[in-house]
């Protein structure tokens, strides 16, 4: 069960983060930097992310049970929005509404806190990251091991995005706009069925 779990949960963060997805945006999002503004650029959006979807893993259990809803309602809710996630990722709706917020943040702020927004929220660590964040938790059934793993595979999922964001240059030119269109839509497959598995154990958990 942990390796199953730390590695649905791997996949599924990957696949809504979607690091190489960010790697044009973050171009644009620091055109005219030095390459040492840049590194610290994706530095900082990194540890944001990265705190951001930690306490979402390790208090978001908590926080739904102060409000009354129980993991069961918030995994059939929560993988109903992941697969809207998958389902415009699959036709390229989020790519263009991500584009539409790196415009609105250059207009307003284009340097002093592009590290935090858009990046680490809500391109980052935005709806869908944080909903696998807290499903992934609430399967951990309060093991603290599986609750470090979880938090581990969070920070691996930080790292990999800034690899990217270092080598965002090269990556687009290897993509290429059809590959990443490729890669997007082959991600938004697997998301959409990790998305009915959440709906599909909500509903076993609670009708048991």
């Amino acid at each position: 069960m942990s390796a199953e779990l730390l590695t649905s949960t791997l996949v599924t963060m990957l696949v809504t983060v979607d690091p190489p997805g960010l790697a044009p945006i973050f171009l644009a999002l620091t055109v005219g930097m030095t390459q040492l503004e840049r590194r610290a650029v994706a530095v900082r959006a990194c540890v944001i992310a990265t705190l951001i979807l930690s306490v979402s893993a390790l208090m978001g259990d908590w926080l739904l049970r102060q409000l009354g809803i129980g993991l069961p309602a918030f995994r059939i809710a929560g993988g109903l929005f992941l697969f809207w996630v998958a389902f415009e990722m699959v036709f390229e709706r989020r790519t263009e509404r991500k584009a539409q917020t790196v415009e609105t943040a250059i207009t307003i702020d284009h340097i002093r806190s592009i590290a935090a927004f858009p990046l680490a929220i809500p391109l980052m660590a935005g709806p869908g990251a944080i909903t696998a964040a807290i499903l992934s938790a609430g399967r951990s059934d309060g093991n603290l091991l599986l609750l470090a793993g979880i938090i581990a595979v969070i920070c691996v999922v930080a790292l990999a995005c800034l690899a990217v964001f270092l080598a965002a240059e090269r990556l687009e030119r290897f993509l290429g706009t059809t590959g990443r269109i490729l890669m997007g839509r082959l991600l938004g497959v697997i998301l959409a069925a990790l998305a009915i598995q959440f709906v599909i154990d909500g509903v076993k958990a609670a009708a048991a």
